[in-house]
C-alpha cells in the first residue's frame, strides 16, 4: 500500500502540472460552511469535501448512507443493507464523534450515534452534502469531535411533481413522491416515501431477520423577504427492521423499531449585520427487542429522547475582514427503561403497559467569536468557542482554532489549520448496563486537538488535493471486552487516556469533456482517492475494541462516469478498504473463543442512467462480484443486490 499511496500522490501532482499551461482561472464558487461566515470554495481557508448534485444523481447509491461510502475520508460501517442501520465516522472516529446536520440544524442523537442517520429525506431530495473533516468545535459546536456532515436539501421555486418507483433483489420495493408547491412568495415542498425488503440473511431458526420497512415524510418552506429570509422544516422517519446479530452475536433474532421527528425554524437578516436566529426540536422514540416479538425472557428496551436547541449567530463586514459571533443553548433529555437515573415520577409508555423508570437531562451553553481576513491571495480565520455543559465537572472550557490558506498561480492553494473540540459521552456510553454491557456513568468528555496541512489544485476539468494531519486525542471513549475473563466477559465503556493518529489523504478528479470543451466526450469524469491512518496505540491480543481502536487503516475509491450516447450514461465505482481491529468469532450462536482480524475487501458497483426530458430510468448493481464482507464482526453484508427504478417529473 505504500507504493499505491506514492503513485496516487504523484498523480495528484503530475496531472495538474500537465494541464497548468492551458488552465482557465475560473474556480467553482460554491459556498460552503467551513467557517462561521459564508465563504466560497476558492476563498475558504479550510478544506470542505463537497458531494454535489451531479454526483448524487448519477452515483450507484439510493441512500445518503450509501453515498458517503465514496468519500475517501469517511468510514461507513453498515449492519444492514440500504442504510438500515449505519455508523458514520470521519478520519478514524466513531458515529458518536461527528455532528450530523440537516440544512444546518444539528440533529445529532445524544442517545447513540447508531441512530443518527435515520433521516426524513430521500436521496433524490438532497442538493449537496458538505463534509468537514477534523475537529469542528468552533464551527458546529458540541459533538463535532472529528468533523461534521451537513445534508442540504433542494428548495425549488418551480411548481412540479416527481414520482419515483423502484424494485430489486431481496423483495425490495420502494416508492416516493415529491411536490413543489410555491404560492406567491412562499416556497413549499413536501415529500413522502415508503421502502421495504424481505432481507438477505437468515437466523439459526431459518427465518429472514434482516427485513425492513421505512416511511419518510418531509416538508420545507421558505419566505424570501426584503429584510430577512425565513426558512422552516418538519420531518418524520419511521423504521422497523430485523436486527439479526446487530448488537450481540449471541442472539440472532433481534428487532428494532424507531421513530424520529424533526422541526426547525430560522431567519437570516440582510444588510450590514447578518443576524441568523434558529430554534429546533428533535424527538426520537426507540424500542429494542433482544428476542423479536417476545419479551417473556428479556423485556424490551424503550427510549424517548428530546433535543431542544436555540441559537443566534451573526456576522458583519469591515475593513478588517468578516467578523462572526453568536451563542447557542442546547438541552438534551431522555426517559428510558435502561438509561439514566431513577425517576421520581415514572412516565407511561403508550401502548406497552410499561413505564419509563429512568431518565437524564443535561444542557450546554456556548459562545463563539471568529474573525476572517480575506485578501486577494490570502485567507485567515481564527476564533474560539467557550462551552459549558451541566453534566461536566469542568465549569467552562475554551476551544480555539485557526485556519489559513494562500493562493498562488492561477489554480494552486496551500493551507494549514489548528483546531480543537470536545464531546460529552452519549447516554448509552454512560448508562447501558444490560445484555452483557457494563457502562461507566463517570466517563470523562473526549477532547481532540488537530493539526493539518495540505495542497490543492483546481482548474476547469481538473481538481486535486493532498492533505496530511495529526490528531491528538485525550480521554477517548470506547467499549472494550477482556477475553481473559471468559465467555461471560462484559463490554465495558472506558476512557483511553491518549490516542494519537497520523493520516494522509489524496484526491484526483479529471473531467476530459470540460478540458476539451466537448460536452459529448465519452469520458465525462474519472476520479480516485486514497486515505491512510495509523495510530500510536495498539490493542492487546486479549482485548476486543468496538470503536476507538478499530479504524480504516487504508481506503481507496475510484469512479468513472461514461457517456454512452446522449442521455445514456454508465457509472462504475470501486472501493477497497482494510480495517484495523478484530472480533470474537461466533458459530451457531456460540463463541469459538477466537479473535479474528478484519479482512480487507473490495467492492464494485455499477449504475446505468437513461435520462429523457421527463423520465429518468436507471439500473443499479451493488457488490457486482458478490463478495462476502464484514463492517462489524459476525454481521455479513449483502451480496449482489440488483435495483431498477424510474423517476417521472411533471412540470
Amino acid at each position: 500500500m505504500k507504493k499505491l499511496s506514492f503513485c496516487i500522490a504523484a498523480l495528484a501532482i503530475a496531472v495538474p502540472l500537465l494541464n497548468a499551461q492551458n488552465a482557465d482561472t475560473t474556480i467553482d464558487e460554491a459556498v460552503v460552511s467551513g467557517t462561521r461566515v459564508p465563504l466560497t470554495v476558492s476563498r475558504s481557508a479550510r478544506m470542505v469535501t463537497l458531494i454535489d448534485t451531479l454526483f448524487i444523481r448519477t452515483a450507484p447509491a439510493q441512500t445518503v448512507n450509501d453515498l458517503l461510502k465514496y468519500a475517501v475520508g469517511v468510514d461507513v460501517r453498515q449492519r444492514g443493507g440500504m442504510g438500515v442501520q449505519t455508523d458514520i465516522g470521519i478520519r478514524g472516529g466513531s458515529a458518536d464523534q461527528i455532528a450530523v446536520l440537516l440544512n444546518g440544524v444539528n440533529i445529532s442523537d445524544p442517545q447513540t450515534g447508531h441512530l443518527v442517520m435515520d433521516l426524513p429525506v430521500d436521496l433524490g431530495e438532497v442538493d449537496r452534502i458538505e463534509i468537514l473533516e477534523g475537529p469542528a468545535g468552533r464551527v458546529y459546536g458540541t459533538s463535532s469531535l472529528l468533523g461534521a456532515v451537513n445534508i442540504v436539501t433542494k428548495a425549488s421555486s418551480v411548481p412540479g411533481v416527481d414520482l419515483r418507483l423502484e424494485g430489486g433483489s431481496y423483495g425490495l420495493a420502494s416508492g416516493g413522491v415529491k411536490a413543489s408547491l410555491p404560492s406567491g412568495k412562499f416556497r413549499n415542498q413536501i415529500s413522502a416515501s415508503y421502502t421495504r425488503s424481505d432481507g438477505y440473511s437468515r437466523n439459526l431458526s431459518g427465518r429472514l431477520n434482516s427485513d425492513f420497512k421505512s416511511v419518510k415524510a418531509f416538508y420545507q418552506g421558505a419566505l424570501p423577504a426584503k429584510k430577512a429570509d425565513l426558512k422552516w422544516h418538519l420531518g418524520i422517519s419511521a423504521k422497523d427492521y430485523g436486527a439479526n446479530t446487530f448488537y450481540s452475536a449471541r442472539f440472532d433474532d433481534q428487532f428494532e423499531h424507531g421513530v424520529k421527528l424533526f422541526s426547525a425554524f430560522e431567519a437570516e437578516g440582510k444588510g450590514f449585520l447578518h443576524l441568523k436566529p434558529q430554534v429546533y426540536w428533535n424527538r426520537s422514540f426507540d424500542r429494542f427487542e433482544l428476542f423479536r416479538g417476545d419479551e417473556s425472557v428479556v423485556p424490551f428496551n424503550y427510549h424517548r429522547t428530546d433535543v431542544l436547541g436555540a441559537n443566534v449567530s451573526g456576522w458583519f463586514d469591515s475593513r478588517l475582514g468578516k467578523t462572526a459571533f453568536g451563542a447557542e443553548f442546547r438541552h438534551e433529555g431522555i426517559v428510558s427503561t435502561a438509561l439514566g437515573e431513577p425517576l421520581s415520577d415514572p412516565k407511561d409508555i403508550k401502548g406497552s403497559g410499561r413505564e419509563y423508570t429512568l431518565g437524564l437531562d443535561r444542557s450546554s451553553g456556548s459562545l463563539f467569536l471568529e474573525h476572517n481576513v480575506i485578501l486577494k491571495r490570502f485567507t485567515a480565520s481564527a476564533g474560539l468557542a467557550a462551552v459549558h455543559n451541566s453534566a461536566s465537572r469542568v465549569p467552562l472550557r475554551l476551544y480555539p482554532g485557526a485556519d489559513m490558506s494562500f493562493r498562488f498561480g492561477a489554480a494552486w492553494k496551500v493551507y494549514a489549520s489548528f483546531n480543537t473540540s470536545y464531546r460529552m459521552p452519549s447516554f448509552t456510553e454512560l448508562y447501558y448496563s444490560v445484555g452483557g454491557h457494563a457502562a461507566d456513568k463517570n466517563l470523562s468528555p473526549e477532547r481532540m486537538t488537530a493539526f493539518e496541512a495540505g495542497l490543492k489544485y483546481s482548474v476547469p476539468g481538473v481538481n486535486a488535493s493532498l492533505s496530511v494531519y495529526r490528531h491528538l486525542g485525550s480521554d477517548m471513549i470506547d467499549w472494550i471486552k477482556d477475553l481473559r475473563e471468559g465467555d461471560d466477559a462484559p463490554w465495558v465503556s472506558v476512557n483511553h487516556t491518549k490516542i494519537n493518529s497520523f493520516g494522509q489523504e489524496v484526491n484526483v478528479s479529471i473531467s476530459p469533456g470540460i478540458i476539451l470543451s466537448r460536452e459529448d466526450f465519452f469520458l465525462r469524469n474519472v476520479s480516485a482517492g486514497y486515505a491512510h491512518i495509523s495510530q500510536d496505540k495498539d490493542i492487546e491480543e486479549y482485548l476486543q475494541s468496538a470503536y476507538a481502536l478499530e479504524y480504516l487503516k487504508h481506503k481507496f475509491v475510484a469512479q468513472a462516469d461514461v457517456l454512452i450516447t446522449k442521455g445514456l450514461s454508465l457509472v462504475l465505482s470501486y472501493r477497497w478498504q482494510d480495517r484495523v481491529g478484530n472480533y470474537e468469532k461466533f458459530e451457531g450462536g456460540k463463541s469459538t473463543g477466537k479473535l479474528v482480524p478484519y479482512s480487507p475487501y473490495s467492492l464494485l458497483d455499477l449504475r446505468i442512467n437513461w435520462e429523457l426530458p421527463s423520465v429518468k430510468l436507471y439500473l443499479e448493481g451493488n457488490n457486482l462480484l458478490d463478495k462476502v464482507y464484514f463492517d462489524h464482526g459476525n454481521i455479513p453484508q449483502p451480496g449482489f443486490w440488483f435495483k431498477a427504478g424510474m423517476v417521472l417529473s411533471i412540470r
